[in-house]
């Protein structure tokens, strides 16, 4: 059984009093407070992005791009939300242009776990190699979608957010996510009907979440 629940707002509150305490730290230029608030979010960061984005030569620039941002836009921080849900935002715009500006596929490297999760037990290499397979062609296939459509897929299928969430993330209505979660969803099966690799990866994902 949990804590009460009063205990935990307690503690609510008292985290955001501490976030609160270390962006105020960092507006008065303390280095140790910037490190330590990038030390904190770093591994988040880096989460989203390769989810998102999937593993590709430009991700230390991402993680750079996005912390410039946070540190620029830390005036402007209030408290509304949690620290991290607010540089969840920024993450979120950060890997959305990168979208846009992005014609064609991100060059993956082999390092594609920290995208989707593989999994690991009583797995044989046969199949771990299926499936990152699988995964290369998923981002590629992602590659062609709408901008739009590519990140509230990613962020809800991939790094698993509800569609409440993610259109919170990404500044739009809920049935305007849902609606292109199902459109990128569309797209990507009917890819996969010229590709059994993907396809086969893609409806083992379906099986598993249905278990």
């Amino acid at each position: 059984m949990g804590p009460p629940l009063h205990d935990l707002d307690v503690a609510e509150r008292a985290a955001k009093l501490q976030e609160l305490m270390l962006v105020d730290r960092c507006l008065d230029g303390e280095e140790a407070a910037a490190r330590e608030l990038f030390r904190r979010q770093q591994a988040r960061v880096q989460g989203i992005l390769y989810r998102v984005l999937g593993s590709n030569r430009d991700m230390e620039d991402l993680l750079q791009e996005v912390f410039i941002q946070v540190f620029r836009s830390l005036p402007g921080f209030r408290g509304e939300a949690r620290l991290s849900t607010w540089i969840d935002r920024i993450t979120v715009r950060v890997a959305y242009r990168y979208i846009g500006k992005k014609k064609s596929a991100p060059a993956l490297t082999t390092e594609i776990d920290d995208a989707v999760d593989l999994g690991s037990g009583g797995v044989g290499p046969d199949r771990r190699a299926m499936a990152r397979e699988g995964v290369r062609r998923l981002y590629a296939a992602m590659a062609g979608l709408p901008p739009a459509a590519r990140l509230a897929f990613a962020l809800h299928e991939i790094d698993g957010r509800s569609t409440a969430e993610v259109a919170r993330l990404v500044g739009a209505t809920t049935t305007a996510t849902k609606l292109r979660i199902w459109r990128a969803r569309r797209a990507l099966f009917k890819r996969a009907a010229a590709d059994p690799v993907l396809r086969q990866f893609l409806e083992s994902e379906h099986s598993e979440d249905r278990e």
